[in-house]
């Protein structure tokens, strides 16, 4: 876990980063926590995580289409931070809680469209998403005895399949 010297060194370089960009930061939560491995990848050590929650006057202008941009931010402030503290970990950004709504949406799309696949017995086909997109769509219906999930396509193509059981 973090010590608080470290929390308030990531603090002052997201205000300073922010200050450069010229974008006003309204509220900073930053949480840390430890990512538990899933039992098969025992040989890769536990991640520290760190999110990074922040609330912005214009949050689309660093959202950008379909959360790219916000992407491409939580990668170089990650490689920034990264350096600053010496400690790798991985980071978690959110702006205006866009991240936290698209998941409840994918999660909501997800079930909705599971129970249509389960009902007419018919493949549906979603829209081409990203990695971490797709990784929410198959963990919510994972559980699931009805209907399996899987990617198809590739590139910018790749998309979900949700199939009967």
């Amino acid at each position: 876990m973090l010590e608080q010297k470290e929390i308030n060194k990531i603090k002052n370089t997201i205000e300073e980063f922010f200050e450069k960009m010229t974008i006003e930061i309204s509220s900073i939560k930053i949480n840390s926590s430890i990512n538990q491995k899933d039992s098969q990848d025992q040989t890769e050590e536990d991640r520290e995580v760190v999110d990074l929650s922040i609330e912005v006057n214009e949050p689309q202008i660093l959202i950008g289409q379909q959360g790219q941009t916000l992407f491409e931010v939580q990668r170089i402030l990650r490689t920034i931070l990264n350096k600053k503290l010496q400690k790798v970990f991985y980071l978690n950004l959110d702006i205006n809680d866009y991240k936290k709504k698209k998941i409840e949406y994918l999660k909501d799309l997800a079930r909705e469209l599971a129970d249509q696949v389960s009902l007419t017995k018919r493949e549906k086909e979603l829209l081409p998403m990203s990695s971490y997109e797709r990784r929410v769509v198959h963990a919510e219906l994972s559980k699931r005895t009805d209907v399996i999930t899987e990617s198809q396509g590739s590139s910018f193509d790749r998309h979900i399949v949700i199939k009967p059981r």
